[in-house]
């Protein structure tokens, strides 16, 4: 029998730049060589990364940015990359967005017109809508010209969080909040399509899936809720016993990452359990853990990184060890519940 293999993230390197805590991570949708990140240092970094030889980089290697974005005067809450990977879209408490130019790092738009502070941002998958969401209880979208063309209300507290499907085909923005739902409106009218309830607290995130078929949806209440987005239904839910910060789903695997107060889970989605819990230690004081607040897969599938509220992000390399190696490493810790099944499905390999 071939020797039992599974796959595992293994840290691969330490990005240093910004000094308050990680808000979001983008990574473009091809194999561009970089990322940008947000943070309540009030700026965006853009980081250099090749992905090819990122599984040489030691663990202990620090990467420093290649260029800070300024210009917000407060947080920044969210950052997301156009399709074509050339413009960096961010939000900010100050109550503006931001469309920067990569390349130069120039402001070339500004968005204002929210009354509170912005929590999130999206572009459409043609680059054609921006769509943002605020402490305001509002969401509204914009052309790339930074002129709001509609508002949308019906959310009774903060809108937390927007996302949009990563198709053309399918006009649809998905928004959470601090209300405890989850709603789904029409790009195109802006009308309501549906409200989904399931949720005992505030709802931090919601993510599509990148084959529009899934939403995953997360907050305080701890619970991971699946939902199918065609037929607008929960599926299942995951209790991850912490607050949900971030959500993100694998492009290449059936994988759901959760950044939650005790560490990063790694959920699969087809046996419902912990693939492994990512878990970071303060470095001034060790019996303390660094707490997620955002994370991000690279466009293959074989990195994720994970910013936290120290500043820093770390690199995680998707690999295959030996199941007989793993058990025996006590840093990764896996779902009892899950071990079993797992060592006895390779051994019917």
């Amino acid at each position: 029998m071939a020797e039992r293999e599974m796959l595992l993230l293994v840290e691969v390197g330490t990005l240093r730049g910004h000094s308050d805590m990680v808000t979001a991570i983008a990574t473009p949708s091809d194999s561009a060589h970089f990322l940008v990140s947000s943070s309540r240092d009030k700026s965006l970094l853009v980081w250099n990364w090749n992905w090819k030889t990122a599984a040489e980089t030691p663990p202990t290697s620090e990467l420093h940015p290649l260029r800070r974005l300024t210009g917000h005067s407060h947080f920044v809450q969210d950052v997301k990359l156009s399709s074509d990977s050339l413009f960096a879209l961010s939000a900010s408490c100050d109550g503006d967005l931001r469309l920067w130019d990569i390349a130069s790092g120039a402001t070339t738009r500004r968005f204002v017109g929210h009354s509170n502070d912005v929590l999130s941002v999206a572009f459409s998958r043609d680059n054609r809508h921006v769509v943002s969401a605020s402490r305001d209880r509002t969401i509204k979208i914009w052309n790339t010209l930074g002129e709001c063309k509609h508002t949308i209300e019906g959310h009774t507290d903060w809108v937390s969080c927007v996302s949009l499907p990563p198709s053309v085909f399918w006009p649809t923005i998905v928004s959470a909040s601090w209300d405890q739902t989850l709603k789904i409106w029409n790009l195109t009218n802006c009308k309501l399509r549906c409200t989904l309830t399931a949720h005992t607290g505030y709802v931090n995130t919601v993510i599509v899936s990148p084959d529009a078929s899934l939403l995953a949806s997360g907050g305080r209440d701890g619970m991971l809720v699946l939902w199918d987005l065609a037929e607008e239904r929960k599926l299942y839910y995951i209790n991850v016993g912490s607050i949900i910060h971030a959500l993100c789903f694998c492009p290449t695997r059936y994988w759901v990452c959760a950044a939650t107060d005790h560490c990063v889970k790694i959920l699969d989605l087809e046996t419902k359990s912990v693939v492994q819990d990512l878990k970071i230690h303060n470095p001034t004081n060790n019996n303390k853990m660094l707490h997620c607040t955002s994370l991000a897969w690279s466009f293959d599938g074989n990195t994720l990184f994970t910013g936290y509220t120290d500043g820093t992000i770390k690199a995680w390399k998707v690999t295959r060890k030996s199941i007989d190696d793993v058990v025996e490493e006590l840093p990764i810790e896996f779902n009892e519940d899950f071990e079993a099944p797992l060592l006895e499905a390779l051994q019917n390999m």
